[in-house]
């Protein structure tokens, strides 16, 4: 009796094996020829079909080791300059976002904190003071002025060389939080009503809130005067905290 090895493996009712399945239908009837040359035109489109010509001369130069190694050098120089751009323009939308979204509301500009310096008046604030008569005065009613601030300060002769140095159009005022001495030359009377014979005008005014001083950033006192020079126009051409003569004023007064 003839084996399974005299039918080439397969079982002679034309089943299959135990191992091997049966071949699909739709392959048809299967020919193997003896000569497998005749195969090649098949194994060229095979190959055309899975790009598995074989490689040119080029191709296989750019396939030797050293050219592999030169792609990736280049390669890597090619990633660099990309990363770089790619990162300047995610900087470049981010910081738009950033300018484009709305922030926290800001505190105006124009206000102070507590400690936060003043800045420097440079004009005279218009404020009234008292005359010892009673009267309403605004300081910046009496341009052109020389203004002495003497709280504390026994500056009868100082006053006396100020009017004394001053041209007639120049007002002088003597500025006090109390009742000033008035010399008995300057009574009140003679001070609000009467011109002076040198034709001066000398004011004695009093300032209880102390206004003209804090104002103007004179809030030391020393028991010297503090003194103003104020132009025509409302300007404040000087401030001198401390004066103790006539003096220090005079090269100022000349420019009044």
């Amino acid at each position: 009796m003839a084996g399974a090895s005299d039918n080439g493996g397969w079982p002679p009712d034309g089943g299959s094996s135990g191992e091997l399945p049966d071949l699909p239908e739709e392959w048809g009837v299967i020919v193997i020829p003896d000569d497998l040359s005749e195969l090649s035109d098949e194994v060229e489109a095979v190959r055309a079909e899975l790009h598995l010509s074989p490689p040119t001369g080029w191709q296989r130069f750019l396939r030797r080791p050293a050219m592999r190694r030169l792609r990736k050098v280049g390669t890597l120089m090619l990633r660099a300059p990309v990363l770089i751009i790619s990162m300047a323009i995610l900087v470049t939308v981010a910081s738009l976002f950033a300018s484009a979204w709305p922030g926290p509301s800001r505190e105006p500009a124009t206000q102070r904190t507590s400690g936060a310096t003043a800045a420097p008046v440079k004009t005279l604030p218009a404020l009234e003071l008292i005359a010892d008569d009673g009267r309403v005065v605004p300081v910046n009613g009496q341009l052109p002025v020389v203004i002495l601030l003497t709280d504390g300060c026994d500056c009868d002769a100082l006053i006396a060389e100020t009017v004394a140095a001053v041209k007639p159009d120049i007002a002088v005022l003597a500025v006090s939080r109390t009742s000033p001495s008035v010399p008995a030359s300057h009574s009140p009377l003679a001070t609000a009503q009467t011109p002076r014979a040198d034709g001066k005008n000398v004011l004695y005014l009093r300032d209880p809130t102390g206004s003209l001083r804090e104002q103007l950033g004179l809030t030391t006192q020393d028991g010297t005067a503090a003194a103003i020079l104020v132009t025509s126009t409302g300007e404040i051409l000087r401030k001198i905290p401390h004066v103790v003569s006539v003096k220090t004023l005079q090269p100022d007064l000349e420019r009044l």
